[in-house]
């Protein structure tokens, strides 16, 4: 039998464990990383949230700056990003134009714009696609990646499952940051809505750190598996 992870109990018993690692590069794997630092703090069962910028940066998607050039059509679409979006940096639009094309990216524009119009948001986005929205500028980590474009994780779901399958524990590859926001990019664990609102929930504090705190790993014990723990 797979030992399924309490989820959302009514008198939740959550500890939420973060974990410092050295500092994570492309010379590292999620795999190994994972049994390092999980080894004697985890069991199977329990879940596992990693930073989404942490796998991606093990997988070499992080791109220095001086390397992306601007055109004209990056830094002007860039003036009508909101400003807290990573594409609000011209080099990071640039990214995006070379990742999607022109064609949709202006279409995205064409679509944010009216979405301004009419109080709608995330339009551009959801035009553009998901692999534009997870662009992460500046990414926050130590050196040599804290003026780095970041991009979203490939395959994350499957990167995830790959975990399970070797360690027996419940991974989630997460896009969390300090005002709240909440993204699942990769689960091993099948999620149903209560699932994913639960956990949502429970990290919107951020608990990861991933400059110089070095914790962009965390371990998220609850119900009977903090019970198992303590007995």
């Amino acid at each position: 039998m797979v030992k399924q992870p309490v989820i959302g109990t009514n008198n939740d018993k959550v500890a939420i464990l973060r974990i410092r690692t050295h500092l994570i590069t492309e010379k590292d794997d999620l795999l190994s990383v994972i049994r390092r630092y999980t080894k004697d703090v985890a069991e199977p069962g329990d879940m596992v949230g990693i930073s989404e910028s942490v796998v991606a940066i093990m997988q070499g998607r992080a791109i220095p700056p001086e390397t992306v050039k601007p055109s004209f059509l990056a830094r002007f679409i860039a003036r009508f990003a909101h400003p807290d979006a990573s594409v609000s940096a011209p080099r990071s639009m640039q990214v995006a134009i070379d990742m999607v094309g022109v064609p949709r990216i202006l279409m995205a524009a064409a679509a944010g714009l009216w979405g301004k119009l009419t109080g709608k948001k995330g339009l551009f986005f959801k035009v553009a696609g998901h692999e534009v929205a997870e662009i992460d500028d500046s990414g926050g980590t130590m050196p040599p990646y804290e003026r780095s474009i970041i991009l979203g994780p490939k395959n994350a779901h499957a990167e995830a499952r790959k975990v399970w399958r070797n360690t027996g524990l419940w991974l989630l590859i997460l896009d969390v940051n300090d005002k709240g926001a909440v993204d699942v990019l990769g689960s091993s664990l099948p999620l149903t809505p209560e699932k994913e609102k639960w956990i949502k929930e429970l990290l919107k504090s951020n608990p990861f750190g991933n400059d110089d705190q070095k914790t962009p790993l965390v371990v998220i014990k609850s119900g009977r598996s903090i019970e198992s723990r303590a007995g």
